[in-house]
């Protein structure tokens, strides 16, 4: 199986797609305006389709601000959580193709749903537009210390499988990145445990610091205070190097699960059949605004890197890779969702 991705092994975009996306950005509101009619004549709907206080929520109010100067309107950021992010991004595939509702998307809304869900209410690839990435999402594994004593990875695994069922994890909900990643490694090292959706992240670390479940996957930045704290300890990193927030944390690789995988992104979707120049002049904001050095030295923080210098039909092939290699992981994880 192939190594996990980080942002720094992603395919680039040809030269030509990203002059123009450059100069599309450069040029500004009044030249893409012309190319789109009247877009952005009123308020634009950014939906998060998770709950307050994860990656995908903190990443689109970083961003919002500096879209809604770069398109001239409001861009208003709405959370609709559930099933595991399908109800929001099923709400925006189904919306008007009008440039207005728009959808934060990520890798579990896509090739992960495509693979989980037995009725999935739209296709990933034909149901939506992709118009830009935003950023890449590395993926780690914590445990609580409240009630629990872990020395290691090897240590865990070793409790998890002497007492199948006994312990529970979290995720922003079925069919998350937090949940796959979690049932999968289960999957890898052959042990049970109960899984527990919720409806965003911040009710995941509430439900750990409580001790009503024992662990997790998540972004490394979101978790890093609870291990300063000694709350929680993070085992390993699901990423080639070692996280720079967690230079004393190894990667799953060096504590011997070398086929793990284990990560996310997110980017801008639209319904299927959005008109090419709102496209062309949403993707143009979105890689300028993540060219900001203020969020884009946020986004670094975080550990989550930007995804700039992508085309939308670049995206778009991405997007459709992403599902044709996630589909079989998901399948092979025994994880369905009727």
């Amino acid at each position: 199986m192939s190594k996990t991705r980080t942002a720094s092994s992603l395919p680039p975009t040809g030269r030509r797609g990203l002059a123009a996306l450059a100069g599309a950005a450069l040029m500004g509101p009044a030249v893409s305006r012309a190319q789109s009619g009247a877009w952005p004549a009123r308020p634009i709907s950014l939906i998060v389709p998770f709950g307050p206080g994860g990656g995908t929520d903190i990443t689109v109010r970083l961003l919002a601000p500096k879209l809604s100067q770069l398109l001239g309107q409001n861009v208003i950021v709405e959370n609709k959580p559930g099933a595991g992010s399908t109800l929001g991004t099923d709400f925006v595939a189904k919306a008007r193709p009008d440039g207005y509702t728009l959808v934060l998307a990520t890798l579990s809304s896509t090739g992960v749903a495509a693979g989980l869900f037995k009725s999935l209410p739209y296709d990933p690839v034909k149901d939506l537009t992709a118009i830009a990435p935003t950023n890449f999402i590395p993926i780690c594994h914590s445990v609580i210390t409240r009630g629990l004593t872990v020395r290691d990875t090897a240590d865990w695994i070793a409790q998890l499988k002497a007492n199948p069922n006994k312990y529970s994890y979290g995720s922003s909900g079925i069919g998350s990145t937090g949940h796959l990643a979690s049932a999968n490694f289960l999957q890898r090292i052959g042990a049970r445990a109960e899984h527990v959706p919720y409806r965003g992240a911040g009710q995941v670390f509430s439900a750990m610091l409580s001790g009503e479940i024992q662990f997790n996957s998540d972004i490394p930045s979101l978790m890093l205070p609870y291990n300063r704290e000694g709350q929680v300890r993070t085992l390993f990193v699901a990423t080639d190097e070692r996280s720079k927030l967690m230079p004393d944390v190894p990667t799953a690789a060096e504590v011997g699960l070398t086929d793990y995988k284990a990560y996310s992104w997110y980017g801008i979707f639209g319904p299927a059949g959005l008109p090419e120049p709102i496209v062309e002049r949403m993707a143009a904001a979105v890689d300028e605004a993540l060219g900001d050095a203020t969020i884009n030295q946020r986004l670094e923080e975080m550990g989550t890197p930007t995804m700039r210098g992508y085309t939308p039909e670049r995206f778009a092939q991405y997007v459709k890779d992403e599902v044709d290699l996630w589909v079989p992981i998901v399948k092979a994880s025994g994880a369905s969702v009727d």
